[in-house]
């Protein structure tokens, strides 16, 4: 087991709603009434199916509610254990699964007020990613323009799988705010299932939904470059969410090939796809889909030709088969302090230490 050092960054916890009723009180009257009249009993996804053994590390799971629905779990299991500055809360709920733009925005907004209050205002070591909803432009700049002005908020987060391209331009007022706001954009694995999650229609099994995940972040990785975000957008970063990596290299030979080839048709990507991606975009450890064998590991990450690329995550409190193994064998001292320290610092500026009386608004 390769050791861990103490202050790192988590940038991938998932703390759970246990309920849609435990964001009543944060709903305005009317979207009470509405959840209540409707009968709505909860938004539950199928990224993450309740008894599914991936759900869950063994030892985190509880023995009533969630996983990951007691801040208790997150301390003792993650946040102590691991000994971490702080850890980034990715929130995965159903809000983005709703047709209505407007109950979209309403959930959106109670699920990030929840997070502040129920997780960011008990443990000074939490920061909160800015969940919003693509199915209105306008409304998801609006709260991240709402949600910023506290800065334990350190990023904007994103499903890979919605209903459109990434790059497409309609989105670019979001990037705008975003960069604006010195917040990375989160994409994070799962679907809104608006569309079938993989290229040639709906599968059979889980196992189907959650291997194509990888092929749903290169085609919005191929989007986000060949659009042209990163030349409206200079400073934005993106970090890709359990996208796993070693995917990369391979598809950046072919993006590069093609993009020579084609480039007559987007003259506004001037700079090689492995420029982009070394200066724009960051990618998450867990869930490390590397071989077994150290030398390979290390081979792979000559192969991206850069340290800077990788964030420590954990996952918590999913299990990708690490379990408390949160870093692969055979990573230098070096290379563990950029994956835990170095490079979550570089990716996110909201990480700088808040003073006392800002930490807490």
């Amino acid at each position: 087991m390769t050791s861990l050092i103490a202050g790192g960054v988590d940038c991938d916890v998932h703390p759970a709603v246990p309920h849609l009723t435990s964001l009543l009180p944060y709903l305005s009257d009317y979207w009470r009434d509405q959840v209540t009249t409707r009968g709505m009993v909860d938004l539950v996804s199928q990224s993450y199916p309740a008894r599914s053994p991936i759900t869950a590390c063994p030892d985190w799971r509880p023995e009533q509610g969630k996983p990951g629905e007691h801040l208790g779990d997150m301390q003792r299991h993650v946040l102590d254990l691991f000994q971490l500055s702080c850890a980034i809360c990715n929130p995965l709920y159903g809000v983005q699964m709703v047709f209505s733009e407007d109950m979209a925005d309403a959930f959106c907004r109670a699920l990030n007020d929840w997070l502040v209050k129920e997780w960011l205002d008990r443990d000074p070591r939490l920061r909160g990613s800015i969940v919003v909803s693509l199915q209105s432009v306008e409304k998801a700049v609006a709260e991240i323009e709402r949600c910023a002005k506290d800065p334990r908020f350190v990023q904007v987060l994103l499903l890979v799988m919605g209903d459109t391209p990434l790059g497409k331009r309609a989105l670019w007022p979001i990037y705008a705010a975003a960069e604006r706001l010195e917040l990375p954009i989160g994409v994070h694995a799962g679907s809104a299932y608006h569309n079938p999650p993989t290229a040639v229609g709906w599968g059979s099994y889980h196992i189907e939904d959650y291997v194509g995940q990888a092929q749903a972040f290169q085609t919005q990785l191929t989007s986000l470059i060949v659009e042209g975000v990163f030349a409206r957008h200079p400073r934005l970063k993106m970090v890709m969410l359990e996208s796993g990596f070693t995917w990369l290299p391979p598809y950046l030979w072919r993006l590069h090939k093609f993009w020579r080839g084609v480039r007559m048709e987007t003259p506004w990507v001037d700079r090689a796809p492995l420029e982009i991606v070394r200066s724009n975009i960051r990618f998450s450890l867990q869930p490390v889909d590397a071989p077994p064998e150290p030398a390979m590991l290390n081979r792979l990450f000559e192969h991206m030709q850069s340290d800077e690329l990788v964030l420590f995550s954990t996952d918590y409190p999913h299990w990708q088969f690490d379990g408390q193994d949160a870093l692969p064998e055979g990573l230098t001292p070096d290379l563990v302090r950029k994956i835990m320290i170095d490079n979550p610092h570089a990716t996110y500026p909201r990480l700088k230490e808040l003073p006392p009386k800002e930490a807490r608004p």
